[in-house]
């Protein structure tokens, strides 16, 4: 709360004019007293999609590092999406971070996102992980692969997001919803891997190996091949990340999807980033375009890491112990700009097959 600690003097004063004077008074006290509550320096408007105990750490660690302020809004995707597009260039935002290729693709195609150069970017982001215009960069990776019951399934069985297709593993499928931007991302690189006709098959068999329908969330798949309920599954590591630091004796477990194999099984991990972009309407794009540097950088990639068990996009800065725990593994190098571009054909077919 704003405090005022200048006296006012109106001894003597009439009634009216003392009340006259006691409003223009207050007025000049908090315009005069509240300075000193205003952050010095300057500052940007951050909005983020993500929540603030994953960022605020962060911002406030840059701010003692440089004196730059960092102001920020935070909501889902869409809504801030919606918003950046109704302010326009009144938009007080300099920044949009956000989870998931899908929406940063979007919002430079909607022209929210500018146009930036940058030889930091360049040298600690891998290319595969930008957007070829330089209107948004990765911050974080986030691999999205298959977690089975390690009661009930042995790792051997296991290879590929294409081979939850196969028969043996009817009935004991359990998936995340296709409303959700991460599946649509998933399948939109399958597409652009696989070809659409073998995609939407795939697809079409792992809706016949559900054993329950689609969870609102990645925890509840965890949860459920816990809970037997099934017995494989795809979610993001960081889940079941999370998850095991909480319960080490948790009996489900991690596989690298698509290490193995011909091509394109033999691909790699579905990888997706967090990250961001400068603001179209910014008015300090130098400034903003710091951050985004600073971001990417040992110090804030190690914070990334930690607090919520995502892999660093600087290939110098080591993931948590945790994740060093479950070895290295083999990334498909599709841009992920591809999520994006295929995102309306993965979420018609989805759509097509049944998947919900």
């Amino acid at each position: 709360m704003l405090k005022i600690s200048c006296l006012l003097t109106v001894k003597d004063l009439p009634i009216m004019i003392f009340r006259s004077a006691l409003v223009f008074s207050l007025l000049l006290s908090l315009v005069a007293c509240g300075r000193s509550e205003e952050p010095s320096g300057p500052e940007l408007v951050v909005y983020s999609s993500r929540i603030e105990q994953l960022i605020k750490p962060i911002f406030d660690q840059y701010t003692a590092e440089t004196g730059v302020n960092i102001r920020y809004v935070t909501d889902s995707a869409g809504p801030l999406l919606a918003r950046l597009r109704a302010e326009g260039e009144n938009t007080p935002a300099d920044i949009l971070v956000t989870v998931d290729v899908g929406n940063l693709w979007q919002a430079a195609q909607q022209g929210l996102l500018a146009a930036q150069t940058s030889s930091v970017l360049n040298n600690n982001v891998p290319e595969s992980l930008r957007d070829p215009e330089g209107r948004w960069t990765g911050l974080s990776i986030r691999a999205r692969t298959i977690v089975y019951s390690s009661e009930r399934v042995k790792p051997e069985a296991l290879s590929s997001y294409e081979a939850l297709a196969e028969p043996q593993w009817a009935g004991r499928l359990c998936l995340r919803t296709a409303k959700k931007v991460y599946n649509q991302s998933l399948v939109a690189t399958m597409i652009s891997a696989d070809g659409a006709e073998n995609t939407e098959r795939v697809l079409a068999a792992w809706v016949d190996n559900l054993a329950v329908p689609p969870f609102s969330s990645d925890n509840k798949v965890i949860e459920a091949i816990a809970a037997g309920q099934c017995d494989v599954g795809i979610v993001n590591t960081y889940y079941l990340a999370r998850m095991k630091a909480d319960d080490p004796s948790l009996p489900v477990d991690l596989f690298w999807a698509n290490q193995t194999g011909e091509a394109p099984f033999n691909r790699g991990v579905h990888v997706n980033i967090s990250g961001a972009g400068v603001t179209a309407a910014s008015k300090q794009k130098a400034l903003a375009m710091s951050l985004l540097e600073w971001l990417s950088e040992a110090d804030a990639q190690h914070a990334f890491a930690e607090l919520n068990q995502e892999f660093p996009v600087n290939r110098n800065t080591p993931p948590s112990s945790l994740l060093q725990h479950w070895g290295d593994f083999k990334a498909d190098q599709v841009p992920v700009v591809e999520a994006g571009r295929l995102q309306a054909e993965a979420i018609r077919m989805m759509d097509r097959v049944g998947y919900r």
